[in-house]
Parts: structure tokens; C-alpha cells; sequence
């Protein structure tokens, strides 16, 4: 099912950049979360991501590029604030969720659009 149309001011106000993923922390007390550090080029945020249980070894996608919301209100987990979401791909279908990455590398905080 295809969700409901929007129109294109719509999708503007959402800030969508490549970060490259610094490192990648547990957050203690969490069966889901892990902490990352993404650099966006000008800055960096820690973004929390329920992937624990997703991968075997979170931190292989250190060092990776992927694509993350940069402007959302931050919240708080489990004691950890986080800044962004990162976008992944399989999730609300019921697959293995796989990063959203650029198709070749790029300068940290490139924005689509």
C-alpha cells in the first residue's frame, strides 16, 4: 500500500544528509539501541538506532556512509538523546533492515533534494 500523497513543500522541510558513521556504542539498559556518532561535514550528531538485535556485529557499519533525517526534534532514550534517524531500508516490510547509502562516496552532510 502506498501511504497518502503529499505535496512537494511537504517533502522540503525534511533535511535529508549523508553521514559517515564514526563509531557505533551500545546503550546500556537497551535490548535495541545503539549509539552513533555521525560526522555531517560542518557537524556531528549522535543519533540512536534500534539495531541491536539486527546485525550480529552493529559496529561493522563504522566507517560507512548513510543517509539520516538531520532535522528532527531531538528525544530522548534510555538516558541518550539523539539528534536524527537514520533511514534504512526493510524494516516496515518485514525484512533484515540494510542501510540507504550513496552509490559512491561523497562529502560528509551532502544534502538530497
Amino acid at each position: 500500500m502506498v501511504k497518502a500523497e503529499i505535496a512537494m513543500t511537504d517533502l522540503e522541510k525534511i533535511d535529508i544528509r549523508v553521514g559517515t558513521i564514526i563509531t557505533v556504542k551500545d546503550v546500556a539498559k537497551s535490548d535495541k539501541l545503539v549509539k552513533l556518532t555521525v560526522d555531517f561535514g560542518s557537524f556531528e550528531r549522535t543519533i540512536l538506532v534500534g539495531m541491536k538485535t539486527e546485525r550480529k556485529e552493529p559496529r561493522e557499519i563504522e566507517g560507512m556512509q548513510a543517509l539520516f533525517v538531520v532535522n528532527m526534534a531531538p528525544r530522548t532514550m534510555f538516558g541518550e538523546l539523539s539528534h536524527g534517524m537514520l533511514f534504512d531500508i526493510g524494516y516496515p516490510d518485514g525484512i533484515t533492515p540494510v542501510l540507504a547509502v550513496p552509490e559512491k562516496p561523497v562529502p560528509a552532510g551532502t544534502r538530497l533534494g
